[in-house]
């Protein structure tokens, strides 16, 4: 056994028990890995405009798949198979994230007399359910993509009625095939979705609102 290997074997002996008595014994310590954040914060949206709505909007956070309801980011390299990076994650939940992004969006419409989440103990005249059916880096396309899908769902609380609901899909290409890439890509693919789920909801509402 050569000199280096046999330092090298006393070296793991010794940190398999936690103490380091060698000083090239720090050689092989692990290393301190740290994890980079992403977080979805799009860029200023393009937001549908209406007034005099009359209603109190109550936004729930979004439900959201149990694969994507964690902080850990999502990806594929193989159909039917999904994946966490390791090194890679989201600041928050995905849900964290969206709720306070679909309440500035919805408030900016100016429609509404207020936009509110839970709990809000005063009447209100709507309330807006969604959630996240995907968030997931695709790496099995060329280009690479986002896919991002939410389901989105309005009802009248004073009917006790659901008035409209759907699935909103975007599959945002990736500027770059890495995990920094579809940081970039869900935000734009949030700032579409956004905007949608706008629209949905004002014309939901107007369509309601015009019935006998």
């Amino acid at each position: 056994m050569t000199s280096l290997a046999r330092d090298a074997r006393v070296c793991a002996i010794v940190l398999a028990f936690g103490v380091s008595v060698l000083p090239g014994c720090a050689l092989l310590r692990p290393a301190n890995i740290e994890t980079s954040k992403g977080m979805l914060s799009p860029a200023p949206l393009d937001i549908p405009k209406k007034t005099n709505c009359g209603a109190t909007l109550l936004v729930f956070p979004p439900q959201t798949q149990p694969i994507y309801d964690t902080t850990q980011m999502a990806y594929t390299i193989q159909v039917n198979q999904v994946a966490h990076f390791s090194r890679h994650e989201w600041a928050e939940t995905p849900s964290r994230m969206l709720l306070p992004l679909l309440v500035s969006a919805l408030q900016s419409a100016g429609c509404f007399n207020a936009v509110v989440t839970p709990p809000f103990p005063y009447a209100y005249t709507h309330a807006l359910r969604t959630e996240i059916v995907e968030l997931l880096q695709d790496f099995t396309a060329q280009p690479a993509v986002l896919h991002l899908s939410l389901r989105v769902q309005l009802g009248d609380d004073i009917a006790g009625r659901v008035i409209a609901g759907k699935e909103i899909t975007v599959h945002e290409p990736m500027p770059l095939r890495t995990p920094e890439g579809g940081v970039i890509a869900a935000n734009a693919a949030a700032a579409k979705t956004l905007r949608e789920v706008v629209s949905f909801v004002l014309a939901a509402t107007s369509s309601a609102r015009s019935r006998p």
